[in-house]
């Protein structure tokens, strides 16, 4: 493998790699601030309008964890053009949909390809960069993911306030393509194909398992429903039963879709927990802050974006400078500092009151970014460098999957635990307490997260030899 990860042109790659996560990231979050005016076009009910975002977290869910299995299959050429082709068809139909339906169709074909395209990238990352490279390989990455979230609510609300709601799929529509192209162009193949006999079982059981989870967790989140609607428990019953059967049967096959063995490495098992914690709660403040400061403190929209604007754009230069730390220095300390750093701010999100400012939002969300920045990254970089390179597609769709689980989990239990623990009695104040327990919830996963972050070894990236 060291003879093409020095042969191979790395700059180019990581333009089109990069590109692709860009978009597809931007395009998740764009959808949002635009639901009312779809709903006023369309015609449709806000319950119909919110499964054009169930939608793409349901497919891209479902997506993921076969993706292992793709890249055994098909060349990385093959997958990652297929995958961009998707999305690139996608977003097309849905700049164009008549109607529902075929913004519908549109949403699912995105989501398929967004789901293909994380963990493969992820995985031709590891593959061209030398393990003592990779952590700068992935601070660039992060650089991209903690952008276009940042920037997507704000862009979204600025086009639908002067264009149509098409106009957000006619943005992405150009760097989809010119992606395309470029890839068409510069792609080579990195991953090697085993080409694994199709067990339609597996992929049948994965769908139902995972979609089952991610449906009901994400259906528990919304504040339309509750842990008791048939619309939760339903799904959550039929996606553990089919996962329990889908985890057996993977440890039973020569050749599974997904290596549930990849866990007996504690280090990946270690940082994949610590990265699903990390995650939660970042997701938690990403959700429960802008419902607090619009629905409670009085705050627009734009506002209440602009509060968290700071840590995302703090947190996207940060990562591609503890990519270099962490390939000096491993990630165990950044790991540790990291996490002190978002125990220490989540449960300064546990004294908000009707009074609090908009600038100590803002400056205590923007800490805790930062040390969010210190910890996704570096922590699923130095768990995939303890995989064997035949194990790294697996490890990547696990890690990619198990982050998707943990962001719906944690939206559903942050949210719940917020409507339940307020008081209405007592007016705003009452409902502002809710919120204070919802982080002191997430504050206690972090503290979780910070005192496991000590049992991180092997952290430094060595040279392998030939």
């Amino acid at each position: 493998m060291t003879n093409e990860q020095t042969t191979i042109n790395r700059t180019p790659l990581m333009i089109v790699l990069i590109s692709g996560a860009f978009v597809a990231i931007l395009n998740q979050t764009l959808l949002g601030t635009a639901l009312p005016h779809i709903m006023a076009d369309l015609q449709i009910d806000p319950a119909t309008a919110q499964w054009l975002q169930s939608i793409f977290m349901l497919v891209n869910g479902i997506m993921i964890p076969v993706t292992a299995f793709l890249m055994e299959r098909f060349t990385t050429r093959a997958l990652f053009l297929t995958a961009m082709g998707s999305f690139t068809i996608g977003t097309l139909i849905a700049a164009l949909a008549p109607d529902f339906s075929f913004l519908m169709a549109g949403r699912v074909l995105q989501a398929a390809g967004a789901g293909i395209m994380m963990p493969l990238m992820q995985t031709i990352m590891f593959l061209v960069f030398p393990i003592e490279k990779r952590g700068s390989a992935m601070g660039m990455f992060g650089l991209v993911i903690a952008f276009a979230p940042a920037i997507g609510p704000t862009l979204s609300g600025w086009l639908v306030e002067h264009f149509p709601w098409r106009s957000l799929f006619y943005v992405v529509l150009p760097i989809a393509v010119l992606d395309l192209i470029v890839a068409y162009k510069i792609l080579v193949n990195v991953t090697k194909q085993t080409f694994p006999k199709v067990d339609t079982i597996s992929i049948v059981l994965s769908t139902l398992g995972f979609g089952g989870l991610l449906y009901g967790f994400s259906s528990a989140g919304d504040i339309q429903y509750g842990w008791g609607s048939p619309m939760v428990y339903i799904p959550l019953i039929i996606g553990v039963i089919t996962l329990i059967f889908f985890i057996h049967r993977q440890l039973h096959l020569e050749k599974p879709i997904l290596e549930f063995r990849i866990f007996q490495y504690r280090m990946f098992a270690l940082t994949t927990a610590i990265g699903m914690i990390s995650f939660l709660a970042m997701i938690g403040g990403a959700i429960i802050l802008p419902i607090m400061m619009q629905d409670y403190l009085g705050y627009s929209a734009l506002d209440s974006g602009l509060a968290l604007l700071p840590g995302a754009v703090l947190m996207g230069l940060m990562n591609p400078i503890t990519g270099r730390l962490f390939d000096k220095f491993g990630g165990k300390w950044l790991a540790v500092i990291g996490l002190g750093l978002i125990t220490v701010t989540t449960f300064m999100f546990t004294v908000l009151t009707t009074d609090t400012s908009w600038m100590y939002i803002a400056t205590v969300n923007a800490i805790r970014m930062f040390g969010i920045a210190m910890v996704m990254m570096p922590v699923t970089t130095a768990g995939l460098n303890q995989l064997p390179e035949r194990l790294i597609p697996h490890g990547s769709a696990m890690n990619n999957t198990l982050r998707q689980m943990s962001g719906a989990i944690g939206t559903a239990l942050l949210i719940s635990v917020m409507l339940n623990q307020a008081i209405p009695a007592d007016g705003l104040s009452g409902m502002v307490e809710g919120v204070n327990i919802s982080f002191m919830v997430a504050g206690i996963f972090a503290a979780i997260g910070f005192l496991l972050a000590f049992f991180i070894t092997n952290s430094i990236p060595r040279k392998k030899t030939a």
